[in-house]
C-alpha cells in the first residue's frame, strides 16, 4: 500500500475482525511482559551496581593516589637532604646541583598532581558530599589538593630562590644567595600567600570522622602546614628586606649585642660583649669588638615616650647600660643601643641585632668548632656552659673575664664568616638561623622605617604586639646583679575560666625555681649588688617578675605561695603589666598565681618569649568564644 493508499483508505468499521484484533491485545501484552521485567531488572541491577562500581573506583584511585603521595614524599625528603644536610654531614656530602633540585621538585609536583587528579571526578565529588560517610573522602581530596598546590605553587619557587651550590664549596656564598633571593623575591612572596591559602583550606576539612586513620592524616598535615606557613611568611619578609639590609643599595652597619643570659633582662640577657657588623652587597665583616664597660660611659638623649618613662623611671634604661634592655620590646633596646653608639663614637648604625650563647651553639653545630686565641675550643656542646658558668670559676679578675667573652664572640664570628662563603653549608646555616629566631633568641631591628615596618610583623623583630586578644608573658629581670639565672627554671600555666559578658576569667600560675647550689659558686656569680636590708645566703637570687596580660586586662586577686600578694600595676604598649619584687632563695621554688579578667580572651593566647638558658615550660588551656 502506497502513501496515497494509506491516506485515502476508509477507516475500518467495527466488526468481528476488528474485535478479534482488539482481543489479541492482552495476549501480546503478556508476551512483552517478560521483556519489560528483564529491562526493569537490568535497570535496577545497574542502578544498584553503580554505587558499588563507584566505591570500587574510589578505592582503587584512592590507593593509587596514596602511592603517588608517598612517592612525592620521598622526593621531598631527598630534596630536603640535598638542600640542608644533617649537621656533621655537610662538609662531606656531595651537594645537589640546581638542576638536580629542580628535577626533585618537579618529580614531587608531578606525583602530587596525579594524586589530585585521581581524587577528582564524578565518583569522588558526590561521595565526599555525603553526610557522615563522606568525611574521610573530603580529607583525602583535600590532602591531595594541598599536596598539589604545595609542590607546584610553594616549593618550586622556593627552590629556585635557593643559592646554587658549587662542588668545591668555594665562592661568595652569601653574596650569591642574596642576588638569587632578590631575583626571585616576587615568586617567594606569592609562594607565601599560597602556603597561607592551603593552610586555611586544610583547616576547613573535617576534624573528626568515622575513620581514625583519616583524622590522624589530617592532623599531621595541619601540623606540617602550621610549621610551614610561618616559615614561608618569614621567607617572604626576608626576600623583601634582606637585600637592602645586607647592602645591595649601599653599605650597612649594625650594632650586634651578645646577651649574657646568666643575668636575665627583658629581651633575654645582659648586653655584655658587642661587635659592629658591616654588610656590603652580601659580604659580611666585623669592624670591631668591645664590652659593656666601654659602653657604660655613653650618656645619651633618646625619647621613648611617656609610657616607657613611667614604666621604667626607677631603672633609667636610657642612661644605665646594664638596664638598657629591661623591656621585652626589643625596638626600645635597639634604639637605645644605636643612640649610645652614636654618642660614643659619632657613627650611625643602620640597625641592631641581638644574639645569645644558644644562638652560637646552633650555628657552631653547622660550622664546626671555633678556636680562641688562647687555644680554647668552642663547640656546639660547650659554648653555653663555658660562657655562662665555667668562665666565672676560671677567671677571678673581672677585666680578664670580660676579655674572654669578647674573644669567644670574635672566634665564633670568624668561624661563621668563613662558613657563609661555603655554598654547601649556607642552606644548613639558614635553617639554624630560622630555628633560633623561632625560639626568640635572634632579634633584629632596622633604623630604616620601611624595613622596620615589615620586620615588626615577625617574631624575630622582638616586637611586643599591641593588638587586642589573649596574651601571656612572663618576664624576669635580675635585680640582684648576680649571674644566678643560669640556674633558673620557669613554668607558666594559662587557664581560661567562665565568661561574664564579653569578659573571661583567666588564671595564670607561674613557678620559679632557683637550682643554684648552696656552696661552691664564685663570689661574682652570687654577688648581691642590690645590698638588701635583710640577710641572704650565697646562691639566693632576687628577680623583678612581670606578667604581661592582654590589652585592658584587670587583676582581681594574686597569691604568692598561697598567701595574698600585692603587685605593682602598669601599662606597656597597651598591655596590662603586673610586677612583683621576688626573693628566690637557693634551692627553693615559689609560685605566683594571678586571677585576671580579660576582655579579649577567646582562643589560645599569644605567648611572649623571653629566652634564657633553660626554656620556659608552658601549659595553655584555652576556652571557647564568649557570647555577649
Amino acid at each position: 500500500m502506497t502513501e496515497q493508499d494509506i491516506g485515502t483508505a476508509e477507516p475500518r468499521r467495527p466488526g468481528p475482525g476488528r474485535d478479534a484484533f482488539r482481543m489479541r491485545g492482552p495476549g501480546r501484552s503478556r508476551e512483552g511482559a517478560p521483556g519489560r521485567r528483564r529491562m526493569l531488572r537490568n535497570t535496577l541491577l545497574a542502578a544498584a551496581a553503580l554505587p558499588l562500581a563507584g566505591a570500587v573506583w574510589i578505592g582503587v584511585t584512592g590507593l593509587l593516589a596514596r602511592s603517588e603521595l608517598i612517592a612525592a614524599g620521598r622526593d621531598l625528603d631527598a630534596l630536603r637532604q640535598s638542600v640542608a644536610p644533617a649537621p656533621g654531614a655537610a662538609s662531606s656530602a656531595v651537594p645537589a646541583s640546581a638542576r638536580e633540585r629542580e628535577q626533585e621538585v618537579r618529580s614531587a609536583a608531578a606525583h602530587a598532581a596525579r594524586a589530585h587528579r585521581l581524587t577528582t571526578g564524578p565518583a569522588w565529588y558526590p561521595a565526599a558530599a555525603l553526610p557522615f560517610l563522606g568525611g574521610p573522602l573530603r580529607i583525602a581530596r583535600g590532602a591531595a589538593y594541598a599536596a598539589d598546590r604545595l609542590a607546584g605553587d610553594v616549593l618550586s619557587p622556593l627552590v629556585r630562590a635557593l643559592p646554587a651550590p658549587t662542588p668545591d664549596s668555594r665562592g661568595d656564598g652569601m653574596s650569591e644567595a642574596l642576588m638569587t633571593l632578590q631575583k626571585h623575591a616576587p615568586e617567594v612572596v606569592r609562594a607565601a600567600r599560597a602556603a597561607a591559602e592551603v593552610r586555611a583550606d586544610v583547616q576547613g576539612l573535617p576534624r573528626s570522622t568515622w575513620l581514625p586513620e583519616a583524622d590522624r592524616a589530617r592532623a599531621g598535615l595541619q601540623q606540617q602546614l602550621d610549621r610551614l606557613a610561618p616559615v614561608m611568611t618569614d621567607a617572604s619578609v626576608a626576600a623583601r628586606v634582606l637585600p637592602p639590609m645586607l647592602g645591595t643599595q649601599g653599605g650597612r652597619r649594625y650594632f650586634l649585642a651578645f646577651q649574657n643570659i646568666a643575668e636575665a633582662r627583658g629581651t633575654g640577657g645582659l648586653p655584655g660583649a658587642f661587635a659592629v657588623l658591616r654588610a656590603d652587597r652580601g659580604r659580611l665583616s666585623f669592624e670591631r669588638f668591645g664590652n659593656d664597660t666601654e659602653m657604660g660611659t655613653a650618656k645619651l638623649d633618646v625619647d621613648l615616650g611617656a609610657e616607657f618613662n613611667a614604666r621604667y623611671a626607677g631603672s633609667d634604661p636610657t642612661h644605665v647600660w646594664p638596664n638598657s634592655n629591661m623591656s621585652p620590646h626589643f625596638p626600645y633596646a635597639a634604639r637605645i643601643w644605636a643612640a649610645a653608639w652614636r654618642k660614643h663614637t659619632g657613627e650611625r648604625v643602620d640597625g641592631a641585632i641581638a644574639v645569645d650563647p644558644v644562638t652560637l651553639s646552633r650555628l657552631l653545630r653547622v660550622t664546626g668548632p671555633a678556636r680562641m686565641a688562647d687555644g680554647t675550643e668552642l663547640t656546639a656542646d660547650n659554648v653555653v656552659d663555658l660562657t655562662e658558668r665555667a668562665s666565672y670559676a676560671k677567671y677571678d679578675d673581672i677585666a680578664r673575664r670580660k676579655a674572654f667573652f669578647v674573644d669567644a664572640a670574635r672566634a665564633a664570628a670568624a668561624r661563621l664568616m668563613g662558613a657563609l662563603d661555603d655554598t654547601r653549608r649556607l642552606p644548613a646555616l639558614l635553617v639554624a638561623v630560622n630555628d633560633v629566631q623561632r625560639d626568640g633568641r635572634l632579634k633584629v631591628w632596622s633604623a630604616h622605617t620601611a624595613e622596620q615596618r615589615l620586620l615588626e610583623s615577625r617574631p624575630y623583630s622582638g616586637t611586643l604586639p599591641n593588638a587586642p586578644g589573649p596574651f601571656a608573658g612572663l618576664v624576669v629581670n635580675n635585680a640582684a646583679g648576680s649571674k644566678l639565672d643560669y640556674y633558673l627554671d620557669r613554668s607558666l600555666t594559662w587557664e581560661a575560666g567562665a565568661c561574664s559578658g564579653s569578659d573571661r576569667a583567666v588564671t595564670v600560675t607561674m613557678t620559679l625555681t632557683n637550682r643554684a647550689p648552696a656552696s661552691g659558686l664564685p663570689d661574682y656569680v652570687t654577688i648581691r649588688a642590690d645590698s638588701p636590708p635583710y640577710r641572704t645566703r650565697p646562691g639566693d637570687n632576687r628577680l623583678q617578675v612581670s606578667y604581661y596580660a592582654g590589652v585592658e586586662a584587670t587583676l582581681a586577686d594574686a597569691t604568692l605561695d598561697g598567701r595574698r600578694a600585692l603587685l605593682a600595676s602598669g601599662v606597656e604598649r597597651g598591655h596590662s603589666v603586673f610586677t612583683l619584687d621576688l626573693e628566690l632563695p637557693a634551692g627553693s621554688s615559689r609560685t605566683l598565681v594571678l586571677h585576671l579578667r580579660e576582655p579579649h580572651a577567646d582562643g589560645s593566647p599569644t605567648l611572649l618569649q623571653q629566652s634564657l638558658v633553660t626554656p620556659l615550660r608552658t601549659t595553655l588551656k584555652p576556652g571557647g568564644a564568649c557570647r555577649v
